[in-house]
């Protein structure tokens, strides 16, 4: 299997990705966009695993799986902070949090 392929469109999807994160306003758009770059660093990883030569170890998988987990405890805590924040303000735009002050 040539790795070409699976390399440019994680390239591909992280690039998307960091566009994303950037470009974006809503937070729920940037969490996506991360979610994004996790899965490209996944399609790496897995098809690293995959072109190894035999006899190795399969690292890739075990940290594809990392990542998975990680992704599924980010995804969790960072809606729960998207909507607690929707909550008291009523927009979700990351231009206007204003980190300083606390609503009454």
């Amino acid at each position: 299997m040539h790795a070409v392929l699976p390399y440019v469109i994680a390239a591909l999807l992280f690039g998307l990705g960091v566009y994303g994160v950037l470009r974006r306003r809503n937070a729920i758009l940037v969490l996506m966009a991360v979610e994004l770059m996790l899965n490209a660093v996944n399609l790496v990883f897995v098809t690293a695993d995959v072109t190894a030569p035999a006899g190795t170890p399969h690292a890739g998988a075990v940290f594809a799986l990392f990542i998975i987990v990680l992704a599924a405890a980010e995804v969790g805590v960072g809606l729960a902070i998207v909507l607690q924040y929707y909550r008291l303000r009523r927009a979700v735009a990351i231009d206007e949090v204003a980190l300083d002050e606390v609503p009454q």
